[in-house]
């Protein structure tokens, strides 16, 4: 991650190279497109041995991987080696800036609509002090091992899928803005959006979310919902890496952060884990960013949330939606108090309910942790689809859940059951809807 919020950029000249169910079962899993388009599990393995690779590329050029440098160029032929065996069309994208030569990779999944162009990024260059493993080694490596992803599924998505590894991002986002600024306009226009992934890994880690474009925002707080696991506004990075350039031009963006030389705070380290006071990135910036520098947790929960968003918005909205049923009267949830229902029903189907019914669900409250919340089917059985957390300090629960509902008879009266189980915060069921 680049150090300056606004960074004032090297000049940069082209030299183009390529121009472009039971009473209490496990908490149910976000909703994908399709069940025929459910991510992969992207394994944990397969991400840190791209940091190995990165780790084993510094030591071997002076320690580095920074812009000018022969680690960076010999980081980049490693991605594109990886991405050119496994389908993808690359190219290289040459600029110059600070009297150096810089490059960024640009990788295309064959099909999907050209008019609709899914991107996903991640900055490649580290400074020069050390090895960048977290910043931002764990970004490029989660982005390549997606990219492997969607070859070895060989992904037909809607949307044209299009990756990219930075150059000179830490002077700038040099590489990124060249990028964005040689992208003639009907082609800015055919961007649907951009995911940027800087810092994933951070050993004292945080999980935040881009506050930019709701759509993705929704796709990756749906996802860490699902996973029973709070999110929080990105504030630190803001206009400090990648996506700027995108959003400046007015291109739709989001993207996850684990953290930087803030210190995490005390409410932080109870919601997360972790050492409160202590930076999220001890080493941000230093030589001691390697290999050492990564929380496996954090690392693998945001790769396989990187794989989420690529298959969910790359499904673009030609996946028929369902027949939605919904409720949207409001049901106050007493204080440390009783259970509240919010009924659906359901008339006119046939057969069983589907293997991945979608529950989508707007409950307004002002500490989410309090708030248990479950799906209870026509004939009582409960499908749990959140547990309280004494550490989810946040407000509002806005989430989609799937439930393996094929053993209940589709008609019926469905019921949303949401209990406060600690005192002195309020809140009420603002809407719900099952789909079909």
């Amino acid at each position: 991650m680049n150090l300056f919020r606004r960074a004032a950029v090297g000049a940069a000249t082209l030299a183009i190279g390529g121009l472009l169910a039971t009473a209490a079962p496990a908490i149910a899993t976000p909703a994908a497109p399709s069940p025929t388009l459910a991510a992969p599990d992207i394994p944990l393995a397969n991400v840190k041995a791209h940091l190995s690779q990165l780790q084993s590329i510094a030591s071997a050029n002076g320690g580095n991987r920074a812009h000018g440098r022969a680690g960076y160029k010999a980081s980049l032929d490693y991605v594109k080696g990886k991405l050119d065996a496994a389908g993808f069309t690359t190219r290289i994208q040459q600029f110059t800036s600070s009297g150096a030569t810089g490059y960024n990779l640009i990788a295309d999944w064959p099909g999907g609509d050209a008019n609709q162009v899914l991107m996903a990024g991640a900055h490649l260059d580290s400074v020069s002090a050390g090895a960048g493993i977290n910043d931002n080694g764990s970004g490029s490596a989660g982005i390549l091992e997606t990219a492997l992803a969607v070859s070895r599924a060989q992904l037909q998505p809607t949307k044209h899928l299009r990756f990219a590894w930075w150059g000179a991002e830490e002077l700038g986002m040099v590489g990124s803005r060249y990028y964005v600024n040689n992208l003639p306009a009907a082609d800015r226009s055919k961007v649907s959006g951009y995911l940027n992934f800087d810092m994933i890994g951070s050993p004292n880690p945080g999980y935040f979310v881009y506050d930019d474009d709701p759509t993705i925002e929704k796709t990756f707080k749906d996802y860490y919902a699902g996973l029973g696991v709070p999110t929080e506004i990105e504030t630190e990075g803001d206009g400090r890496s990648d996506h700027a350039p995108f959003a400046n031009v007015g291109i739709p963006v989001g993207g996850l952060f684990t953290g930087a030389e803030r210190s995490k705070s005390s409410a932080q380290a109870q919601k997360w884990g972790g050492t409160a006071g202590q930076a999220f990135d001890r080493c941000y910036h230093s030589s001691c960013d390697s290999t050492s520098n990564i929380n496996d947790t954090a690392l693998d929960r945001n790769s396989d949330a990187i794989a989420h968003a690529i298959w969910t918005l790359g499904a673009g909205t030609t996946v028929p939606p369902g027949d939605e049923y919904e409720n949207t009267t409001d049901v106050a949830i007493p204080d440390n108090g009783a259970a509240v229902t919010s009924t659906v029903n359901v008339t006119g189907r046939t057969g069983n309910a589907p293997a991945t019914l979608k529950v989508d669900v707007d409950v307004r409250h002002t500490w989410r942790g309090d708030v248990v919340l479950d799906l209870v089917a026509p004939d009582g059985t409960a499908y749990r689809l959140k547990n309280s957390s004494s550490n989810d300090s946040a407000d509002n629960i806005i989430a989609t859940y799937t439930v393996d509902a094929s053993s209940e008879t589709a008609n019926g009266a469905w019921k949303l059951r949401a209990q406060d189980i600690a005192s002195q915060d309020t809140g009420y069921i603002n809407s719900w809807k099952l789909t079909f």
